[in-house]
Parts: structure tokens; sequence; C-alpha cells
């Protein structure tokens, strides 16, 4: 075993932790050597992100040392960039295991750095978190939650003071100070319990009050109020702040799924709680079907993303993927926008270069301006930044299910978008059309646009590498065709730049490095190749489009892109 393994092992069974986690290490290291070596090969990194990953002892797992030692880096970061004044932090946790002793920890590492700490009383979800560390005026914040990730999994997302997660340079800055802190010894463990105060029904009161301000046809709502719609929060942060907000936004008819509406970190009704995953909704489909409802709404654990199921036109209720649901966000918003007089020229809205080309389109056709940023919120909540006082931002959206409107949040909203779907349904309803309808008619208006995700996991140290020469090796030998069609530019996020392969030129991209590829094909097809910050995974996301003649066409043209996507896949081997 690597000589460093064992260095870390001793460790921890001499140095100054609990004699609950020496002996739980050392009878790990007497008897399940592999699961050793996973827990102890690195140091669980403190990304741009913050931390994830497996809950457990050692030091690539999510345990009290471990986020003990990311806090007092963080506290020491915030300290130097605000130096002179008391310094506030939110900490907000979702359902998962260990949740709330996580963010406990949290809280007393940073009373015990002479912060004022607002410590969530229950679970709340994500943009409540970013709302109240822009609503109590503090430096930072912290949301202990690992998403949609498996029940195995916590982790630890850092805020900044406008609500977003960390942007550069504040992202490599705490990060460098986190790896300051080698030792738990330099972590401050015991502090003034007075320096931590319970917030709770207040800043819900304040969130909910501002995410009331979004609705844009609260007339037709009144008309509609009794739409059934079936809500599930897989057992997380969504189940009192969604139904409430369904609520004040009108609608009267909501059903939740019973056995999903308690919290619980096991999750143990869903495989995992992604409502990317179409499983996640198999028990919300099967109530709308029992109570022939209009949609069903999934949100995950910290309630950031929402996955919805509408009937499409033979009244069978199907899926939608993320770029499709932003599609109607997008066009519902900015159309009701236009419809009352809002829209003046100094508005836009924002997308992620893997998310559909089609909301380009959308806000195209309005004569809005739309600002395409790397993966992750954060670059969204930058761009929103940036603009305040000069224009104004509408909504903004990424294909893995997160959507944003209004500025009073700086991260994605499963919360606000829910009431959105829930209204555009309303809306849609109003001219004798279901949201599946709806979709059909952005497709004949702009192109039938049609997505998918494929992402290849691996394991361990090995895979950490295996997936880093997969990189490598793109770079050096691009793929010169893709399905048959030549491959005629190329974006390189990473060296920022573009290649325009038939023409031999290339031109500089103004965004931030990115370990990200993009290829175009001469059929109008884009494959995006991303490995991800937090998962032991690469992601390959892929675009098809074709021009829809007419409705009764919408099967056929269906069928052509699907065959498309599996040729995409199958010529890169990756099937």
């Amino acid at each position: 075993m690597d000589q460093s393994i064992l260095e870390k092992t001793q460790s921890w069974t001499q140095g100054n932790f609990d004699e609950g986690t020496k002996a739980r290490v050392s009878e790990m290291a007497a008897s399940n050597p592999a699961e050793l070596e996973d827990s102890f090969y690195r140091i669980l990194e403190f990304g741009t992100g913050g931390l994830r990953g497996v809950m457990g002892d050692g030091t690539n797992r999510m345990n009290k040392y471990t986020v003990g030692m990311a806090t007092q880096g963080l506290a020491n970061y915030v300290m130097q960039m605000f130096p002179g004044v008391l310094h506030k932090m939110a900490i907000a946790y979702d359902s998962r295991n260990n949740s709330r002793y996580f963010a406990e920890i949290t809280a007393e590492v940073l009373a015990a750095n002479g912060f004022k700490v607002y410590l969530f009383d229950d679970i709340r979800p994500t943009p409540e978190l970013s709302f109240a560390v822009r609503q109590l005026v503090c430096q930072s914040g912290v949301m202990i939650t690992a998403s949609h990730n498996p029940k195995e999994y916590n982790g630890y997302k850092a805020y900044w003071d406008d609500g977003a997660q960390f942007i550069a340079p504040h992202d490599e800055n705490v990060i460098r100070e986190v790896e300051k802190i080698s030792s738990i010894d330099q972590v401050k463990w015991q502090g003034n319990g007075e320096n931590i105060i319970s917030i709770g029904r207040e800043i819900d009161e304040a969130y909910l009050a501002r995410l009331q301000t979004l609705s844009l046809s609260p007339d037709l709502i009144r008309k509609h109020k009794n739409l059934k719609i079936v809500y599930t929060p897989l057992h997380g942060t969504g189940r009192v702040m969604v139904p409430e907000i369904l609520k004040r936004f009108g609608f009267e008819n909501i059903h939740p799924v019973p056995e999903q509406m308690v919290a619980d970190g096991n999750f143990p009704t869903v495989k995992s709680p992604n409502p990317e995953e179409h499983s996640a909704l198999d028990m919300g489909m099967k109530l709308a079907e029992q109570l022939n409802a209009d949609l069903v709404m999934a949100t995950d654990p910290d309630a950031d993303r929402v996955g919805i199921a509408v009937r499409d036109t033979e009244g069978k209720m199907i899926l939608l993927n993320g770029n499709q649901t932003a599609s109607l966000l997008f066009y519902y918003v900015i159309t009701r926008w236009k419809e009352l007089g809002r829209l003046n020229g100094k508005q836009f809205i924002v997308k992620t270069i893997v998310t559909s080309e089609l909301l380009k389109d959308i806000a195209v056709s309005f004569n809005l301006k739309y600002y395409d940023v790397l993966t992750g919120f954060k670059y969204i909540a930058d761009i929103i930044r940036k603009t305040e006082g000069a224009e104004e931002f509408i909504i903004g959206g990424e294909e893995s299910y997160g959507y944003l409107a209004g500025d009073f949040v700086r991260d994605k909203d499963a919360v606000g978008a829910c009431a959105l779907i829930a209204e555009t349904l309303a809306w849609t309803t109003s001219r004798g059309l279901s949201l599946y309808e709806l979709l059909i008619e952005i497709y004949l208006k702009f192109g039938f646009y049609k997505e998918s995700l494929l992402s290849v996991t691996r394991k361990g140290q090995a895979g950490a590498q295996e997936i880093k020469q997969m990189m490598v090796d793109y770079r050096l030998s691009p793929p010169v065709e893709i399905n048959g069609s030549k491959v005629i530019r190329i974006k390189d996020y990473n060296s920022l730049t573009e290649k325009d392969i038939l023409r031999g030129t290339s031109e500089p991209i103004y965004l931030p490095k990115s370990d990200v590829l993009q290829f175009f094909t001469e059929d109008g097809s884009v494959i995006s190749v991303r490995p991800s910050g937090t998962e032991p995974k690469i992601k390959f996301y892929f675009g098809v489009r074709e021009n829809l003649a007419g409705k009764p066409d919408f099967a056929a043209t269906e069928k052509k892109l699907n065959d498309k996507l599996q040729g995409i896949i199958t010529s890169l081997n990756l099937r």
C-alpha cells in the first residue's frame, strides 16, 4: 500500500481524533484494506463548489473532521476579505443523513472564530439559503447537501456575499486557505454558543413573499385553480415550501405523494433521489394516473432541481427532460413579459453552453440579449451581478433541471420554478393547449431540438485517472467526423480557443477556463464533453436539430432525431 496512505492512517489512529474514529479506522486497516485505500488515498478536495463525498472515516470522506477543516479555511478567508467587521454566516441543511450534524459542526467552528452564525432550525432548500445570505447581509453561507447524489453522499456548498457560489478569484483563493489547514489541531472547535442564532419562519415568509412577485398570470390561475397537480419532494426539503408557494400562487388542487413527503436521508422509496432519473418520478406518475392529474413535479433533496411529467397528445403521462422544461418556462415567461409591456430592450436571459440552443433562438425572436456561460449556476449568478443596474435579468436555466426567475436568489430554485411551471400550465390551459402541445408549437416555430446526456462513471483512483486520460486523448486526437458528419468546429474551454476546421483559423473564447470540449458537426449536431467536478464521472451532452414541417410530422421527425442521437453515441464508442 502507498506510504502516504499508511501515514494518513497512522495520524488518524494516533492524533487528536475521538476514540470512536480511531477504533473504526484501526478496524478498517485490519480487515478491509481496499476500503482503507479509498478512504485515505487522497484528501477530499474542497473544489470550486465546496465538498462532496461519501460519508465515513478518512481524509477522502465527509465527516466531522473534513467538514471542520474546510470550515476553518473558509472562515480564515472570509476574515481576510472583510477585515474590521462583524462576520456573519448563514447555514442551512437538507434531509440527508448527518446533515444537521455537519451543520452544527460548521456553526460551532464559525462561532469559535467569532462569527455571528444564523443556523436554520430545520431542513430548508438550497435557494432559501442563497436568499438568506442576501436577506441577512452575510459575507458567506454554507449549505449542507449532496444535492441529488445517492444516500451514501453528503456535501458542503459554500456561498459568497451575493448569495451565489464562489467564482474567480474567490473560488481558488478559498481553496488555498482550506488547503493550508493540514491538521485538525488548526481548527477552532469550541466556540461561544451565544453566537449561534436559530432562524426559520421569518426567513421563510420573506422568501415566499418574494417568490409571489414572480407570478405573471394571477387572473388565469384563479380561473384554473383546480388543475390537478401531483408533487413529490423525494424525501427532501421541498416538502413544505413547494406546496406552500403553489397555494400562495392560487392553486388549490395539489396532491403530494404521501410516502415521499417524509424527510428521510435513506430515500427509501427511490433508487436515487434525482429527478433527472425517470424512476424517481414513478410514484408521482402512478398517483397522477389514479387522479387523472395534469402535471407531476419532483424536486431533489435540496430543492434546487425539478423534473416534471406531462400528458402527451394521446393523454399519456410522459417525462420531459431539463431542456424541454426550460423551453416551456422561457417561452412562457418571456411571452408574458412582452404581453405585460415589461420588455424595453434592457432585459436578458442566460443559459449554459451545454443547454439547448433553442433557448437562444427563443430569446433572439423577442429581441432579447442572451448570455452563454460555463456549466454551473454560479456563472449565471455572476452575469446577474455584473449587469445589476444596467440590464434586467428575466430567467436563466441549465439542462440539468435547474431554473431561476428573478434576481433575489442567486442559485437555481426549484421552489420558484415549480410555481412558474404550474402557472405555465394554467396559461396553456386557458389557450386550450396542454404543456406538451405548447412544446410542439415551440418546435414548429423554432425547429425540433432534441438533446440527451450520457454519463460514464469510473470509481476510485484508477477511475479518476482514466477520465483524465479520456480528455487528453480527445484533445490530442479529436474526431474528424461523428456519425458520418464532418467536425467543422471545436471549442476547447481549457485553452479558451475555438478552431474553425474548414478555414484552419482559431479565435479566443472569452469565458473562464474549464475542462470542457465541444465538437460541432456539419449537420448541426453539437457534442460536449465535460468531466464532473464533484463526482467520478465524465458527461457527454448531445444536441441535434431538424425542421418540423407540421404536427402530423412530429413522430417521424422525433424518430429521425432519436436515430441521429444513437448514431452519435455509437460512433463515439460509448455504447
